[in-house]
């Protein structure tokens, strides 16, 4: 007798009967054994279909099921093309984080970057900040790229990553590597800042580094297993565990003065004006050192030069043109040395109007009218007004004082000429002596002069010279230097130290000073952002690799459980045809009603039935 072809009902429920010679074949349903195992394929086909589509579709812009494919155990999970892209995605990773890191913990020098491009460019914009937003919005964009890629092996998909998202990586690995090569070669001491950053950030990267090795151990476990190759099973899990006992064993060569037994912390730095208050007012002017003693400044620093009929002025740069408005009142002299204007005609520019228009700092929006109003008004100060400020305040100055260029009535007197204007308007005691010119000549003439230096030298140099205080930059900071230098009577004082963080690390290696831009908003910091006891850290350190392993431990074993379709309870059992099925509870008729499936189906009479339609094709697995 021939086989007789069946038919399903487009309805659920009902099976459509042949006749043949008007004999009449009831409805038969499939037995539930069948049922479980269309079920099966079907849970096993369209099972996350939603989630991986999203996934795919916005790695490869493959949206359609057809479109995309599943890897089959023991084979490669993309081409070598799709490999050579997925690596370079990972490389893109580390190098965008590397420079998105670099530059954001050099926001503390962002000031000097962005008037750099200014005496570059000629013209004021804010780089520094439309740099970090750039570096951080293609992070993101990688970062969200190598989640989906995961995301896709773990669901065990073949990847294509679509050509405008290559593109993207490309133009996100030149930037990184661009940027950072540039910044290197033009302002290679952040480096050093990055170096005194980890001082302070290392502990908490260790934690999310260890953190997110110990997420991936779910691709890394599912592929090593569906690996049917040993060397590629080995190569694997080798460069998975050495890069997990790297992180493990990062902490035994951490350092970071902020770790110290309880105690041992001194008291804060104090904080000392960097040209007065310059978030808050334009920088060197009336104004801004009067809002740095409003804020509790310990000391005022500034800059000094000599007009060109000898009154000692307060200005940073050799020209006026950044910090006045020169170019309004003296167009055809705008470029020449501040030393070469009189003091009648320095009192002609505008020192204020600058700040408003440009806002450096981005704080213009805090300040009240009246205080706008007094910063319109500001003009270039001399050093006696300034050293009256700082007497009746009773505070601390330093400042540094350059020389006029040769032909200056005052080339050769300058120093002369600037201790006559300290003598005469406050006590010599509260200065802080930083030229290095002819240092021997004016201790003889004032003895009562702080003798600051701004170069670091062996202590009995400084001795020699009878230094009270050393002037450095903070990329210099070391606690031991630090420490070494005051058991000898000689105070450190780090410049210029805006940050919250950095002010936390110099207050932990011991500085007794720093010179800063935010002397309101360090004058707040009432102890040290990270401080921890050596037990501290080392229990830290200690429950998170152990966390991490333990949990890596169970991924692992999860998934060789998986692998050998083993169980955890009789009542649930794994798929035999493979390891990475899901599990489910009973059949629901239902869910499978509207499925082809191939029953048995005989008439009453015996006698074969024609066929009804063609034979619909057996559901297979992508």
């Amino acid at each position: 007798m021939a086989d007789q072809a069946p038919l399903v009902s487009p309805r659920p429920g009902r099976l459509l009967s042949c006749r043949a010679a008007g004999d009449q074949a009831p409805e038969t349903r499939p037995k539930l054994g069948k049922l479980k195992v269309v079920r099966q394929q079907l849970l096993q086909r369209y099972e996350h279909q939603p989630f991986v589509s999203c996934l795919a579709g916005l790695y490869g812009c493959q949206w359609r099921r057809y479109q995309r494919a599943r890897a089959p155990p023991g084979e490669s999970c993309c081409s070598k093309v799709e490999c050579g892209t997925f690596g370079l995605l990972i490389l893109t990773f580390f190098l965008s984080f590397l420079f998105l890191y670099f530059w954001s913990e050099a926001q503390n020098d962002y000031h000097d970057f962005d008037w750099f491009n200014f005496g570059t460019l000629g013209f004021w914009f804010p780089w520094s900040l439309v740099l970090l937003v750039l570096a951080a919005a293609l992070f993101s964009y990688v970062a969200l790229l190598l989640v989906l890629a995961v995301c896709l092996l773990t669901e065990g998909q073949r990847l294509h990553l679509h050509w405008t998202h290559k593109a993207g990586v490309a133009v996100t690995l030149v930037f990184s590597v661009t940027a950072t090569a540039v910044l290197s070669d033009l302002w290679s001491r952040e480096w050093r800042t990055l170096v005194l950053s980890l001082q302070v950030t290392a502990p908490v990267l260790h934690v999310a580094a260890v953190s997110l090795t110990t997420v991936l151990s779910w691709p890394v476990a599912l592929h090593f297993f569906r690996m049917n190759k040993r060397a590629r099973q080995g190569a694997v899990l080798g460069l998975y565990l050495s890069a997990l006992f790297g992180l493990y064993l990062v902490p035994l060569a951490m350092y970071s003065p902020c770790i110290k037994e309880a105690g041992r912390l001194g008291p804060a730095p104090a904080l000392i004006g960097h040209r007065g208050a310059p978030m808050l007012a334009p920088e060197n002017t009336l104004m801004s050192f009067e809002m740095g003693v409003a804020c509790g400044a310990s000391g005022l620093e500034s800059d000094i030069a000599i007009s060109y009929d000898g009154v000692p002025f307060l200005m940073h740069d050799s020209t006026l043109s950044r910090t006045t408005d020169v170019d309004r009142v003296f167009p055809n002299r705008s470029h020449h040395d501040a030393s070469t204007f009189t003091w009648a005609e320095l009192q002609k520019l505008n020192a204020g109007a600058w700040f408003l228009s440009r806002d450096p700092f981005g704080t213009v929006s805090s300040l009240s009218e009246v205080d706008r109003s007094r910063v319109r008004n500001q003009s270039v100060p001399s050093l006696a007004q300034f050293l009256e400020v700082a007497a009746l305040s009773g505070k601390e100055v330093l400042f540094d004082l350059r020389r006029p260029p040769a032909g200056h009535p005052y080339h050769r007197t300058y120093i002369n000429t600037t201790l006559q204007v300290v003598q005469t308007h406050i006590n010599s005691s509260q200065v802080l002596w930083l030229p290095s010119e002819e240092r021997k000549w004016v201790q003889d003439f004032d003895r009562d002069l702080q003798q600051t230096s701004g170069e670091s030298r062996s202590v009995q140099e400084l001795r020699d010279q009878n230094i009270r205080r050393l002037n450095l930059h903070y990329s210099s900071m070391s606690q031991q230097q630090i420490s070494k230098l005051w058991s000898v009577n000689i105070s450190t004082n780090l410049y210029v130290v805006s940050q919250p963080w950095l002010y936390t690390l110099a207050w932990c290696a011991g500085a007794q000073s720093v010179t800063t831009n935010a002397v309101h908003l360090l004058g707040r910091v009432r102890a040290p952002l990270f401080l921890m006891t050596p037990e501290d850290f080392s229990v830290m350190w200690t429950l998170t690799d152990a966390s991490s392993c333990l949990l890596i431990v169970g991924v692992f074993a999860f998934h060789w459980w998986r692998e050998r379709g083993l169980t955890w309870s009789s009542s649930r059992p794994a798929r035999e045809t493979g390891p990475y099925s899901k599990i489910r509870t009973e059949l629901d008729v239902r869910s499978v009603s509207s499925v082809h499936i191939k029953p048995n189906i005989q008439n009453l009479s015996g006698s074969p039935g024609p066929s009804c339609g063609p034979r619909p094709p057996p559901i297979s697995e992508e």
